[in-house]
């Protein structure tokens, strides 16, 4: 019997967003703080022990969810991949997968996808297990790209494709289901971005694949989804929300 528990990322800056006393996760989308829409799906799933990796402005954050999840400081914010590696210290011993969301732009996920991740990463007894989405506007995030027969042969991020590559609509939103022993054998194995310092979680599927370890992808077509990092984003998240929820 698998045992999940969930790891959300809510430590950055978000410089874009201008803010200098709260984090961008706890910004209002609707009627509630962007955050709260993940730890509320986590509540529907079951899913009982969730993380939640703070930093910058972190009480902010934890003005917001109290004690509905336990917190893992990174001190450091040196990257997504650095970030689970902080929290993967602190999950209970008996814990074999791990669902990661990002705190700012997971408040559209539905539940029945998020169903079908975990359904089938069980089932297929994948090491890794993604969500990808079709989007109208891909710039600037990672494409999915596959071979002839549909499978995943490497993410590659905006700056690294090729012009044809750009073409791609398939991309990846970060939101990954993880088995511990995959994570504890690999994390490690992420190298340094030499343009930013950092550590990327995304490193880990092209690690997957390129070690032959099972990796599974949900295809959520046209979900509607908006990455939230400058105040425009957000009031595009906002409209987005509003027609789905309505």
């Amino acid at each position: 019997m698998k045992k999940i528990a969930a790891i959300i990322l809510a430590a950055g800056q978000g410089k874009r967003m201008n803010s200098k006393n709260y984090n961008k996760v706890v910004l209002k989308l609707a009627d509630k703080h962007i955050i709260t829409y993940a730890i509320d799906l986590l509540d529907k799933l079951k899913i009982k022990e969730k993380f939640v990796v703070v930093g910058f402005a972190k009480e902010s954050v934890v003005n917001v969810l109290g004690d509905r999840v336990k917190y893992v400081v990174q001190r450091k914010r040196l990257g997504t991949a650095h970030a689970v590696m902080c929290a993967l210290k602190e999950i209970d011993k008996n814990t074999t997968d791990i669902l990661v969301f990002q705190g700012d732009d997971s408040a559209l996920w539905e539940e029945k996808t998020i169903k079908e991740i975990i359904n089938l990463h069980a089932s297929s007894g994948a090491d890794f297990t993604l969500l990808t989405i079709d989007v109208d506007d891909p710039f600037g995030l990672g494409r999915v790209v596959r071979d002839r027969y549909g499978k995943i042969t490497r993410i590659i991020e905006e700056k690294d494709a090729t012009t044809k590559e750009k073409e791609i609509k398939e991309i990846n939103p970060a939101c990954y289901l993880i088995s511990v022993k995959f994570l504890r054998k690999y994390l490690k194995k992420i190298k340094k971005s030499k343009e930013t310092g950092e550590y990327y979680l995304t490193s880990l599927v092209n690690i997957a694949i390129k070690n032959n370890e099972k990796i599974k992808s949900v295809k959520g077509d046209r979900i509607q989804w908006r990455g939230i990092n400058t105040p425009q984003e957000l009031k595009e998240a906002e409209e987005i929300f509003k027609k789905t929820r309505n």
